[in-house]
């Protein structure tokens, strides 16, 4: 898990980020995990996509969520600037803080992982490219 701050507050969550032009999603996670916590991965599988509706503003957030292995931690890397600390916590932990997370589903995709959920990669697979297809995206997204 990850500690930045967002609009002023400090806020838990795991690493993640943007799909950088021509980039693979599973790219995107490889690279946003060493930008955020300095740790090479290799993606394992699909874990889920979730959406989340912000009850205020009502902005969505789409997050496809993968699981991964550790290659390596580099704790001597610089992280990306909003990163505050990066923390190894059990889910007990993460429930302790759990006004501290950025969205629910920070929790929902470990309470998923954990319970063994995952999803075929060949779903995401036949969504690509992700721009294209938000419609059948968001149609298998678990609403959070």
């Amino acid at each position: 898990m990850i500690e930045e701050r967002s609009s002023g507050v400090v806020v838990v969550t795991q690493p993640g980020g943007h799909i950088e032009t021509g980039e693979a999603p599973e790219q995107a996670v490889v690279r946003e995990a060493l930008e955020e916590t300095g740790c090479e991965i290799s993606v394992s599988g699909l874990l889920g996509v979730y959406l989340w509706i912000h009850p205020q503003t009502r902005q969505q957030f789409l997050r496809i969520v993968y699981t991964a292995d550790m290659v390596k931690e580099n704790v001597s890397r610089q992280l990306d600037k909003v990163i505050n600390a990066v923390h190894w916590y059990s889910l007990a932990d993460i429930r302790q803080r759990i006004r501290d997370l950025r969205s629910p589903i920070a929790l929902r995709c470990v309470e998923d992982y954990i319970a063994g959920k995952r999803l075929p990669e060949k779903l995401l697979a036949g969504m690509l490219p992700l721009q294209q297809n938000v419609s059948a995206i968001m149609a298998n997204a678990c609403l959070v």
